[in-house]
């Protein structure tokens, strides 16, 4: 469904895809002149990274000549111009004020990437697996953090000079040890949930490889560890 704008808004008055489409050509223009490249440039780049958009296409882009803008365009101009889709979409400190979807009100554009990205809860909105996620690495660097002061503690004890140091340098290292057990446990549940969800966790880093139990190490089969 298209939008219309009634004959008592103002002209200027973009309808809400040229809003969207206005911003991300603004935003490509202005990075690209930053990085002080012509539009041959970005397009020798978008072809680099194997999603060819010729020169004359990103100027009628940024020049308001274009009529559609695909997603993958949006998602390769991103990677050629080393900044994320998302700031594209809604140039946060560039454009003041945007519109998420027809016949919306204009929101500041910092709410709407909020948004965008999840950061901003909205009620009732199903964010998929991405809390689960972000429990995820954070149990993953709380885990690796703990591990490393376990070992400069399990140094500081070899190292003591007295028995209160070597004492309290065990203490140490014993806190350190139980937090990094309480979060490679939180981990391997978690990461059993998603597997029970049919999703496939993130992989675990070298330090950690003890978390996930042996039947689900990387070279089983699914009928090896039913």
């Amino acid at each position: 469904m298209t939008q219309h704008r009634s004959d008592d808004e103002e002209d200027d008055f973009p309808e809400w895809v040229d809003r969207v489409q206005a911003n991300v050509a603004g935003e490509v223009r202005r990075r690209r002149k930053e990085m002080g490249w012509s539009a041959q440039d970005l397009a020798d780049r978008c072809e680099q990274l194997g999603h060819p958009i010729p020169r004359n296409v990103i100027a009628n882009m940024e020049s308001g000549r274009r009529a559609g803008l695909p997603l993958v365009d949006v998602l390769v101009l991103a990677a050629a111009l080393e900044t994320y889709p998302a700031c594209l979409i809604f140039p946060v400190g560039y454009v003041e004020e945007t519109q998420e979807l027809p016949f919306q009100s204009l929101v500041p554009t910092w709410d709407a990437l909020r948004r965008f990205t999840g950061e901003q809860e909205v009620f009732g909105y199903d964010p998929g697996l991405v809390p689960d996620f972000e429990a995820h690495t954070s149990l993953v660097r709380t885990a690796l953090a703990a591990l490393e002061e376990e070992e400069q503690a399990r140094f500081a004890a070899k190292t003591a000079t007295s028995r209160a140091q070597q004492e309290e340098a065990e203490r140490k290292r014993t806190a350190y040890a139980d937090q990094a057990i309480s979060a490679k446990y939180k981990l391997r549940h978690l990461r059993r949930d998603l597997r029970e969800d049919g999703a496939t966790p993130p992989d675990l880093p070298s330090a950690l490889h003890d978390v996930d139990p042996p039947e689900w190490a990387p070279d089983t089969t699914p009928e090896e560890r039913t």
